[in-house]
């Protein structure tokens, strides 16, 4: 479908092996978060909002969701790699560190698209998806956090996150089915 929209929804770090301290707890949440992923993710693309993946890159330094995808498989990860695993026409994108700006090609991207408004959702809410609301809140995009598509290692540091990225970066915080896609 051809973009025709000034929206994008991120989706950060949700192709994963879960392997570290707390993995198997934040794979679970992680689980849970990837059906509304999934529904938002098909409503964005409805209406021409554009689907960017940005994901960690497991040592193997390329965009290649195929081969990452493939590298992160296992008991905690098959089936919500299964349920958002990016599509052909939807962007993939690796990142050194936290932030989907820090070390990559995001704003470039977001620039050459003309997008303004950001939706963020992925994994860790206190972490990724907190890092990226701050760099995208300092390059001046309007920022929408759907809080049933985030997932921290804890309910407090989700809740947290939440609270910083809605008093401090401005983002309106909401269910994933009150969002308004254009």
């Amino acid at each position: 479908m051809k973009q025709t929209s000034s929206q994008a929804l991120l989706i950060i770090d949700m192709i994963n092996d879960f392997q570290f301290n707390y993995g198997p707890i934040l794979a679970k949440q992680a689980e849970d978060i990837s059906h509304n992923i999934s529904s938002l993710k098909n409503r964005a693309k409805s209406k021409g909002c554009p689907i960017i993946y940005i994901n960690d890159h497991y040592q193997l330094w390329q965009a290649d969701f195929q081969k990452i995808a493939k590298k992160c498989r296992n008991q905690y990860s098959e089936h919500i790699i299964h349920r958002l695993y990016p599509e052909d026409d939807d962007f993939f994108l690796i990142k050194p560190k936290h932030s989907a700006f820090y070390g990559t090609a995001l704003n470039t991207l977001l620039y050459s698209l003309n997008i303004k408004d950001l939706i963020i959702t992925g994994i860790a809410g206190n972490i990724c998806v907190l890092f990226t609301a701050n760099d995208a809140y300092m390059r001046e995009y309007n920022l929408t956090i759907p809080a049933d598509c985030i997932a921290s290692n804890t309910v407090e540091d989700n809740t947290f996150a939440l609270k910083m990225m809605e008093n401090t970066l401005k983002a309106a915080i909401s269910k994933s089915p009150d969002i308004k896609i254009n």
